[in-house]
Protein backbone atom coordinates (compact mmCIF):
# COMPACT_ATOMS: atom_id res chain seq x y z
CA UNK A 1 0.00 0.00 0.00
CA UNK A 2 1.60 3.24 -1.12
CA UNK A 3 2.40 5.84 1.89
CA UNK A 4 -0.61 8.55 2.40
CA UNK A 5 -0.13 12.18 1.61
CA UNK A 6 -1.79 13.25 4.31
CA UNK A 7 0.59 12.26 7.49
CA UNK A 8 -2.62 12.61 10.10
CA UNK A 9 -3.68 9.76 8.01
CA UNK A 10 -1.19 7.63 8.60
CA UNK A 11 -2.58 4.93 11.12
CA UNK A 12 -5.83 4.92 9.55
CA UNK A 13 -6.80 1.69 7.50
CA UNK A 14 -7.76 0.90 4.15
CA UNK A 15 -8.80 -2.23 3.18
CA UNK A 16 -10.94 -3.54 -0.77
CA UNK A 17 -13.14 -6.39 1.16
CA UNK A 18 -14.53 -7.09 4.67
CA UNK A 19 -13.49 -9.65 6.85
CA UNK A 20 -17.14 -11.49 7.21
CA UNK A 21 -18.41 -14.55 8.68
CA UNK A 22 -20.67 -16.74 6.58
CA UNK A 23 -23.99 -15.68 8.61
CA UNK A 24 -23.05 -11.59 8.68
CA UNK A 25 -22.56 -12.50 4.38
CA UNK A 26 -25.74 -13.62 4.27
CA UNK A 27 -27.41 -16.47 1.53
CA UNK A 28 -27.48 -14.61 -1.51
CA UNK A 29 -24.67 -15.05 -3.67
CA UNK A 30 -24.52 -11.72 -5.30
CA UNK A 31 -24.80 -9.49 -2.79
CA UNK A 32 -23.79 -5.82 -3.74
CA UNK A 33 -21.67 -3.83 -1.00
CA UNK A 34 -20.93 -0.15 -0.19
CA UNK A 35 -17.62 0.97 0.35
CA UNK A 36 -16.66 4.31 2.56
CA UNK A 37 -13.35 5.23 3.24
CA UNK A 38 -12.51 6.12 6.71
CA UNK A 39 -16.53 6.14 7.18
CA UNK A 40 -16.38 5.56 11.20
CA UNK A 41 -13.88 4.77 13.44
CA UNK A 42 -13.52 1.03 14.87
CA UNK A 43 -15.18 -0.13 17.95
CA UNK A 44 -12.15 -1.35 19.37
CA UNK A 45 -8.71 1.05 18.58
CA UNK A 46 -11.02 4.16 17.80
CA UNK A 47 -8.94 4.33 14.27
CA UNK A 48 -10.84 5.27 11.34
CA UNK A 49 -11.27 2.52 8.97
CA UNK A 50 -12.52 1.29 5.47
CA UNK A 51 -16.84 0.54 6.12
CA UNK A 52 -18.92 -1.39 4.30
CA UNK A 53 -22.39 -1.85 4.31
CA UNK A 54 -25.06 -4.22 2.43
CA UNK A 55 -27.84 -6.39 3.24
CA UNK A 56 -27.39 -10.17 3.65
CA UNK A 57 -30.59 -11.35 1.75
CA UNK A 58 -34.74 -10.49 1.44
CA UNK A 59 -36.42 -10.05 4.49
CA UNK A 60 -32.82 -9.07 6.38
CA UNK A 61 -31.56 -5.67 7.66
CA UNK A 62 -28.42 -3.81 6.28
CA UNK A 63 -25.54 -4.69 7.86
CA UNK A 64 -22.42 -3.02 8.57
CA UNK A 65 -18.54 -3.26 10.13
CA UNK A 66 -17.83 -2.07 12.90
CA UNK A 67 -14.10 -2.43 13.88
CA UNK A 68 -11.41 -2.66 11.50
CA UNK A 69 -9.80 -5.49 9.83
CA UNK A 70 -6.68 -5.20 12.46
CA UNK A 71 -8.49 -6.00 15.55
CA UNK A 72 -10.46 -8.69 13.70
CA UNK A 73 -7.09 -10.42 12.60
CA UNK A 74 -6.02 -10.06 16.14
CA UNK A 75 -8.53 -11.87 17.49
CA UNK A 76 -9.95 -14.10 14.34
CA UNK A 77 -13.27 -12.39 15.00
CA UNK A 78 -16.27 -10.96 12.16
CA UNK A 79 -16.04 -7.28 11.54
CA UNK A 80 -19.31 -7.44 12.03
CA UNK A 81 -21.02 -10.24 14.87
CA UNK A 82 -17.72 -10.39 16.30
CA UNK A 83 -17.87 -14.09 16.49
CA UNK A 84 -15.04 -16.60 15.62
CA UNK A 85 -14.81 -17.58 12.35
CA UNK A 86 -13.32 -20.90 12.81
CA UNK A 87 -16.39 -21.81 15.45
CA UNK A 88 -18.37 -19.00 15.57
CA UNK A 89 -18.81 -18.83 19.22
CA UNK A 90 -18.18 -15.75 21.57
CA UNK A 91 -14.23 -15.11 22.09
CA UNK A 92 -15.06 -15.58 25.57
CA UNK A 93 -15.79 -19.30 25.19
CA UNK A 94 -12.94 -20.21 22.53
CA UNK A 95 -10.44 -18.13 24.78
CA UNK A 96 -12.00 -20.23 27.93
CA UNK A 97 -11.74 -23.58 25.95
CA UNK A 98 -8.79 -23.09 24.51
CA UNK A 99 -7.05 -21.14 27.96
CA UNK A 100 -5.51 -18.38 25.62
CA UNK A 101 -5.07 -14.64 26.76
CA UNK A 102 -4.51 -12.07 24.95
CA UNK A 103 -3.03 -8.76 26.37
CA UNK A 104 -4.49 -6.02 24.05
CA UNK A 105 -5.33 -3.08 25.67
CA UNK A 106 -8.57 -1.77 26.92
CA UNK A 107 -7.85 1.98 27.72
CA UNK A 108 -8.44 4.98 25.14
CA UNK A 109 -4.87 5.40 25.27
CA UNK A 110 -2.75 2.50 24.67
CA UNK A 111 -5.44 0.73 22.62
CA UNK A 112 -4.82 2.36 18.85
CA UNK A 113 -0.77 2.34 19.98
CA UNK A 114 -1.47 -1.08 20.03
CA UNK A 115 -3.21 -1.71 16.96
CA UNK A 116 -0.20 0.06 15.24
CA UNK A 117 1.76 -2.33 15.80
CA UNK A 118 0.02 -5.21 15.32
CA UNK A 119 -1.09 -4.04 12.02
CA UNK A 120 2.55 -4.56 10.61
CA UNK A 121 3.26 -7.99 12.22
CA UNK A 122 -0.31 -9.53 10.66
CA UNK A 123 0.14 -8.35 7.19
CA UNK A 124 -1.94 -10.11 3.99
CA UNK A 125 -4.45 -12.58 5.63
CA UNK A 126 -2.54 -13.89 9.08
CA UNK A 127 -4.12 -14.18 11.96
CA UNK A 128 -2.87 -13.30 15.35
CA UNK A 129 -4.66 -16.41 17.12
CA UNK A 130 -2.42 -18.93 18.19
CA UNK A 131 -3.88 -22.09 19.31
CA UNK A 132 -1.23 -24.89 18.12
CA UNK A 133 -0.39 -25.74 21.16
CA UNK A 134 -4.06 -25.71 23.04
CA UNK A 135 -5.26 -28.99 24.65
CA UNK A 136 -7.29 -31.46 23.02
CA UNK A 137 -10.02 -31.73 25.28
CA UNK A 138 -10.27 -27.89 25.01
CA UNK A 139 -10.52 -28.56 20.55
CA UNK A 140 -13.19 -31.04 21.20
CA UNK A 141 -15.17 -28.69 23.23
CA UNK A 142 -15.25 -26.17 20.83
CA UNK A 143 -16.40 -28.68 18.23
CA UNK A 144 -19.29 -29.88 20.50
CA UNK A 145 -20.45 -26.39 20.88
CA UNK A 146 -19.48 -24.98 17.22
CA UNK A 147 -22.55 -24.12 14.83
CA UNK A 148 -21.85 -25.96 11.56
CA UNK A 149 -24.70 -24.01 9.52
CA UNK A 150 -25.15 -20.60 9.49
CA UNK A 151 -27.75 -18.67 11.38
CA UNK A 152 -29.78 -16.51 9.20
CA UNK A 153 -31.90 -15.70 11.70
CA UNK A 154 -29.44 -13.00 13.80
CA UNK A 155 -29.87 -10.75 9.85
CA UNK A 156 -33.14 -10.73 11.21
CA UNK A 157 -34.24 -6.25 11.62
CA UNK A 158 -34.41 -4.91 14.61
CA UNK A 159 -37.33 -4.44 16.84
CA UNK A 160 -39.76 -1.46 15.96
CA UNK A 161 -39.52 1.01 19.27
CA UNK A 162 -43.03 2.42 17.62
CA UNK A 163 -44.38 -0.85 18.46
CA UNK A 164 -43.25 -1.46 22.04
CA UNK A 165 -44.71 2.20 22.52
CA UNK A 166 -47.80 1.35 21.14
CA UNK A 167 -47.90 3.75 18.81
CA UNK A 168 -46.52 1.84 15.36
CA UNK A 169 -49.35 2.71 12.65
CA UNK A 170 -47.59 1.37 9.43
CA UNK A 171 -48.66 -1.96 9.70
CA UNK A 172 -47.40 -5.12 7.68
CA UNK A 173 -45.57 -2.37 5.37
CA UNK A 174 -43.52 -1.43 8.76
CA UNK A 175 -39.64 -2.73 7.43
CA UNK A 176 -39.00 -3.67 11.61
CA UNK A 177 -40.15 -6.54 13.39
CA UNK A 178 -43.70 -6.07 15.55
CA UNK A 179 -42.32 -7.85 18.24
CA UNK A 180 -42.02 -7.65 22.61
CA UNK A 181 -38.37 -7.81 23.53
CA UNK A 182 -36.96 -10.06 25.74
CA UNK A 183 -36.04 -8.63 29.07
CA UNK A 184 -33.05 -10.33 30.25
CA UNK A 185 -29.38 -10.39 30.50
CA UNK A 186 -28.70 -11.09 26.21
CA UNK A 187 -30.26 -7.65 25.41
CA UNK A 188 -27.43 -6.15 27.26
CA UNK A 189 -24.30 -6.93 25.15
CA UNK A 190 -21.63 -4.24 24.01
CA UNK A 191 -19.15 -4.46 21.70
CA UNK A 192 -16.06 -3.88 24.01
CA UNK A 193 -17.32 -6.92 26.10
CA UNK A 194 -17.33 -9.34 23.13
CA UNK A 195 -14.38 -8.37 21.66
CA UNK A 196 -12.20 -8.62 24.79
CA UNK A 197 -14.22 -11.62 26.20
CA UNK A 198 -15.38 -10.13 29.30
CA UNK A 199 -18.82 -10.38 31.51
CA UNK A 200 -20.60 -11.28 27.99
CA UNK A 201 -23.70 -12.47 29.11
CA UNK A 202 -24.03 -15.00 25.82
CA UNK A 203 -20.75 -16.55 26.58
CA UNK A 204 -21.84 -17.32 29.99
CA UNK A 205 -24.84 -19.03 29.09
CA UNK A 206 -23.14 -21.54 26.64
CA UNK A 207 -20.33 -22.42 28.74
CA UNK A 208 -23.05 -22.86 31.91
CA UNK A 209 -25.35 -24.50 29.90
CA UNK A 210 -22.47 -26.93 28.31
CA UNK A 211 -20.97 -27.35 31.57
CA UNK A 212 -24.31 -28.75 33.22
CA UNK A 213 -24.99 -30.98 30.20
CA UNK A 214 -21.40 -32.42 31.38
CA UNK A 215 -22.38 -33.32 34.79
CA UNK A 216 -20.99 -30.05 36.12
CA UNK A 217 -23.87 -28.05 37.47
CA UNK A 218 -22.89 -25.77 40.65
CA UNK A 219 -23.88 -27.21 43.77
CA UNK A 220 -26.55 -25.74 45.74
CA UNK A 221 -24.23 -24.89 48.56
CA UNK A 222 -22.48 -21.62 47.82
CA UNK A 223 -19.55 -22.63 50.34
CA UNK A 224 -18.27 -25.29 48.20
CA UNK A 225 -15.22 -23.67 46.09
CA UNK A 226 -13.40 -26.88 45.50
CA UNK A 227 -13.29 -28.99 42.56
CA UNK A 228 -11.88 -32.34 42.24
CA UNK A 229 -9.65 -34.19 40.07
CA UNK A 230 -9.18 -37.67 39.10
CA UNK A 231 -7.72 -40.50 37.48
CA UNK A 232 -4.26 -38.44 37.74
CA UNK A 233 -1.09 -39.99 36.33
CA UNK A 234 1.25 -41.51 38.73
CA UNK A 235 4.23 -38.79 37.56
CA UNK A 236 1.60 -35.82 38.66
CA UNK A 237 2.83 -33.70 41.64
CA UNK A 238 1.30 -30.48 43.86
CA UNK A 239 3.65 -28.13 41.34
CA UNK A 240 2.96 -29.95 38.09
CA UNK A 241 -0.89 -29.77 39.26
CA UNK A 242 -0.98 -26.52 40.25
CA UNK A 243 1.24 -25.19 37.04
CA UNK A 244 -0.84 -27.21 34.56
CA UNK A 245 -3.95 -25.46 36.78
CA UNK A 246 -2.79 -21.87 36.07
CA UNK A 247 -1.90 -22.67 32.26
CA UNK A 248 -5.31 -24.09 31.88
CA UNK A 249 -6.93 -20.24 33.25
CA UNK A 250 -5.45 -17.39 32.34
CA UNK A 251 -7.74 -14.80 34.37
CA UNK A 252 -7.15 -16.77 37.43
CA UNK A 253 -4.41 -15.39 39.58
CA UNK A 254 -2.47 -17.67 41.65
CA UNK A 255 -3.58 -16.54 44.86
CA UNK A 256 -6.87 -16.86 44.30
CA UNK A 257 -6.38 -20.86 44.84
CA UNK A 258 -6.46 -21.37 48.38
CA UNK A 259 -4.54 -24.93 48.05
CA UNK A 260 -4.25 -28.25 46.46
CA UNK A 261 -4.31 -31.39 47.97
CA UNK A 262 -2.81 -34.27 46.15
CA UNK A 263 -3.81 -37.66 47.60
CA UNK A 264 -0.98 -39.67 45.33
CA UNK A 265 -1.81 -43.38 46.42
CA UNK A 266 -5.41 -42.64 45.56
CA UNK A 267 -4.17 -40.43 42.41
CA UNK A 268 -6.67 -37.74 42.89
CA UNK A 269 -6.59 -34.05 43.88
CA UNK A 270 -8.65 -31.34 45.36
CA UNK A 271 -8.00 -28.19 43.89
CA UNK A 272 -9.22 -24.95 46.61
CA UNK A 273 -10.31 -21.93 45.00
CA UNK A 274 -11.29 -18.83 47.34
CA UNK A 275 -13.87 -17.16 45.45
CA UNK A 276 -17.02 -19.11 44.31
CA UNK A 277 -16.80 -17.63 40.67
CA UNK A 278 -13.67 -19.30 40.17
CA UNK A 279 -14.27 -22.52 40.56
CA UNK A 280 -17.58 -22.42 38.34
CA UNK A 281 -15.49 -20.65 35.43
CA UNK A 282 -12.58 -24.03 36.26
CA UNK A 283 -15.51 -25.94 35.58
CA UNK A 284 -16.77 -24.57 32.91
CA UNK A 285 -13.13 -24.68 31.41
CA UNK A 286 -12.92 -28.35 31.89
CA UNK A 287 -15.83 -29.53 31.02
CA UNK A 288 -14.47 -32.35 28.95
CA UNK A 289 -11.78 -32.76 30.98
CA UNK A 290 -8.34 -31.43 31.99
CA UNK A 291 -4.98 -32.87 30.25
CA UNK A 292 -2.36 -32.93 33.40
CA UNK A 293 0.99 -35.10 32.62
CA UNK A 294 0.07 -36.15 29.31
CA UNK A 295 -3.62 -37.70 31.47
CA UNK A 296 -7.12 -36.25 30.69
CA UNK A 297 -8.57 -36.29 34.15
CA UNK A 298 -11.91 -36.24 35.38
CA UNK A 299 -13.55 -33.43 36.88
CA UNK A 300 -16.28 -33.35 39.27
CA UNK A 301 -17.67 -30.53 42.09
CA UNK A 302 -16.37 -31.11 45.62
CA UNK A 303 -18.85 -31.88 48.32
CA UNK A 304 -19.85 -30.12 51.76
CA UNK A 305 -18.11 -31.15 54.83
CA UNK A 306 -20.46 -34.09 56.43
CA UNK A 307 -20.57 -33.47 60.35
CA UNK A 308 -19.73 -29.96 60.35
CA UNK A 309 -22.12 -28.05 63.15
CA UNK A 310 -23.71 -24.73 62.85
CA UNK A 311 -23.67 -22.70 65.17
CA UNK A 312 -26.54 -21.55 66.60
CA UNK A 313 -28.71 -18.77 66.01
CA UNK A 314 -29.91 -18.71 69.25
CA UNK A 315 -28.57 -16.03 72.25
CA UNK A 316 -25.89 -17.07 74.69
CA UNK A 317 -27.17 -17.83 78.04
Amino acid sequence: MPPKADINKAGWEQSEFPILCETCLGSNPFVRMSKQEYGRSCGTCARPFTVFRWNPGAGARFKTTVICQTCAKIKNVCQTCLLDLEYGLPTQVRDTALALQHEAPTSDINREYYAQNMESKLEGNKSGLDSGRASSAGKEMLKQLARSDPYYKRNRPQICSFFVKGECNRGNECPYRHERPANNELAHQNIQDRYHGQNDPVARKILTTHAENQGLKPPDDVTITSIFLSSLSPDSTDVSIRTRVLQSLPTVQPTQIKSVVHVAKSRCAFVNFKERADAELAAQAWANGLEIDGETVGIKWGRSRTGVTKPSSLPPV
